[in-house]
């Protein structure tokens, strides 16, 4: 039989991992830094945080291994500690919303009506394959920079309204964004509908082509 007080430290240390999972804000961040490095101000920034607030956060969660840092100047830059840790996000959504009823209610509300087609990795492979379609990433810039489909267009969602005339008219248009929680493709494809494009979004995005070992790289976030 083991010693009860090194099992309990065994636990302590899953148990860790778990308290930096326990706030919806850190997992926001961890979300983030699933599409690549960020600035302390970068994810202050896209998380709606102050600088001291995310601090603490993020000192949370590397004290928990779950994010590493380098520093490039004066600047320090989070990434995830390993892909493993994207896998963990990944997981944990997955399981949320199989046994929690809300989270589908909470998706919804948040990514707006089931307006837009969605068309699974699959098939957006054998488009990209066939030449049929133009794939348009709507991440902001770092995150495209992160990693992002070969091939694909990069037009942020704000920046499309005034970029529409870089794509073509008559050919189907697929947007994609950071994931399968994510508002940015939702949006843009109802821009591109509106404005008379035929449009769809990938059903999966960056975070789970990250894992699949799909993103390319051409160049430091």
């Amino acid at each position: 039989m083991g010693d009860r007080a090194a099992k309990d430290a065994l636990y302590a240390e899953f148990a860790a991992v778990g308290k930096a999972l326990g706030s919806h804000k850190r997992l926001e961040m961890l979300d983030l830094l699933a599409q690549g490095p960020r600035s302390v101000e970068a994810l202050a920034s896209a998380a709606d945080l102050g600088i001291s607030t995310c601090s603490a956060h993020l000192q949370t969660l590397r004290e928990a291994g779950l994010v590493e840092t380098r520093r490039d100047g004066r600047r320090i830059y989070y990434s995830l500690a390993a892909d493993d840790v994207a896998k963990l996000w990944d997981n944990l959504r997955r399981v949320a919303l199989r046994h929690r009823p809300h989270t589908q209610l909470a998706r919804a509300a948040y990514l707006g009506p089931d307006d837009t087609e969605a068309v699974t990795t699959e098939a957006l492979l054998q488009r990209i394959h066939d030449g049929d379609v133009v794939v348009v990433d709507v991440r902001p810039t770092p995150e495209f920079a992160g990693g992002h489909l070969p091939g694909a267009v990069h037009i942020p969602v704000e920046e499309l309204a005034g970029r529409l005339a870089e794509l073509p008219v008559d050919r189907e248009i697929i947007a994609y964004c950071r994931g399968q929680y994510c508002v940015l493709a939702h949006d843009a494809v109802r821009l591109l509908t509106m404005r008379g494009y035929r449009a769809s979004r990938a059903r999966d995005g960056a975070l789970e082509w990250r894992l699949s070992g799909l993103l390319a790289h051409d160049g430091a976030a």
